[in-house]
């Protein structure tokens, strides 16, 4: 990828026949984090100097990527915005964001590569993370689209795009551009382990900047924020700090503590199935949460807790398979049926389309 003919930003309308479903009124900008992930699971324990065997897979990554990912997959109309390198990798990044039916509007940056981002998975399936600080860091707000931000039906940010400046400068000047032009805005805290390297003080002024209807913590990011020890006692932290906000409390196997405004607090359990793989299921979850509440009324009239049950039957098959992006498949159709538009011949993927990650995406959603 060369800049001496190539503009500023690259983009591409989402390819009209990869996916079977209707679009959903929006769009959904996604932005901040867009890299490759490089997905390790080591068949045994690794060991100072030792050698194993293992799986190894490259995957589109990048928690606000695949969110948007998701979402387009359950029908919403979604824009990735964010910064690439001029390489190889970022080429693949986009394209792989075109496919998924996601129009990209990413700025190429000539002196950062793109992102990578190891995940090392252990037996268990729990993941730890290396990020690679790639171009995706050093987006600037003069690299903006900002009439499309502007026009944005809602946005989402992660506090990838938070913890230091660049790129936090641009992810707050978005903020601001779209709560301006009404859109609604949504949070998710990113990593407890990069909050606390920041200091929870500091975290949370900067979080306060931002102008946010949904926030997405985890265990983990909640206790790191509140400095509470369970879950429900971060809960009412979060509903005292934010009362305006929804609050969508992700709590792997034990679900998801839903409670916002006009949504009393409400538990949604997790599916039974295996963990194989955690890598992108909070993300998948964040996607396919504001998929459902934006295509069922937005937050005036949208069912929160619907939609989390949503959300967790996407993460919990996200899971049970490998990376954060598995190709669709007739079991995830059969899950979402009862959510998505009743439209028989959208119900399941057709058998030519099964196992790929191009046509196997998902039906619209009803509005």
């Amino acid at each position: 990828m060369s800049l001496d003919a190539a503009p500023p930003l690259v983009s591409a309308a989402p390819l009209p026949s990869a996916l079977p479903g209707p679009l959903l009124p929006g769009p959904l900008i996604s932005l901040g984090d867009l890299a490759w992930d490089v997905l390790a699971k080591p068949d045994t324990l690794l060991q100072a100097g030792g050698d194993t065997t293992g799986r190894l897979e490259l995957s589109g990554g990048g928690s606000a990527a695949n969110l948007a990912v998701w979402a387009r997959r359950l029908g919403q109309a979604s824009t990735f915005v964010g910064k690439i390198g001029d390489d190889t990798f970022g080429e693949l990044a986009v394209a792989d964001l075109r496919e998924e039916g996601v129009t990209p509007e990413v700025s190429v940056s000539p002196s950062h590569r793109t992102g990578v981002i190891l995940a090392l998975i252990d037996q268990r399936g729990q993941r730890a993370m290396l990020t690679g600080q790639g171009a995706d860091w050093e987006l600037l707000p003069s690299e903006l689209p900002r009439a499309l931000i502007a026009s944005a039906r809602h946005l989402h940010l992660t506090a990838w795009s938070l913890f230091r400046d660049p790129p936090r400068a641009a992810a707050l000047e978005a903020a601001r551009i779209a709560h301006a032009a009404g859109a609604s805005l949504s949070l998710d805290p990113g990593s407890f382990q990069m909050i606390g390297q920041i200091g929870r003080g500091k975290f949370l002024e900067i979080v306060d900047a931002v102008p946010f209807d949904i926030i997405f913590p985890n265990a983990d990011e909640a206790r790191a924020m509140s400095g509470q020890d369970t879950p429900e006692a971060a809960l009412g932290w979060f509903r005292r700090r934010y009362p305006a906000a929804l609050v969508a409390l992700k709590m792997d196997e034990h679900g998801a503590l839903i409670e916002g405004p006009a949504c009393p607090r409400s538990h949604v359990p997790a599916t039974d199935d295996r963990l194989q793989d955690a890598t992108g299921a909070g993300d998948a979850f964040g996607g396919a949460f504001l998929a459902h509440l934006l295509g069922h009324g937005g937050l005036e009239h949208g069912d929160p807790v619907l939609a989390a049950r949503c959300a967790a039957q996407v993460g919990g098959w996200v899971v049970s398979r490998f990376g954060a992006r598995p190709p669709a498949d007739a079991d995830l159709h059969a899950r979402l049926a009862p959510y998505l538009e009743a439209v028989p011949e959208l119900a399941a993927p057709q058998p030519e389309d099964e196992g790929t990650g191009l046509r196997a995406s998902l039906p619209g959603i009803a509005p």
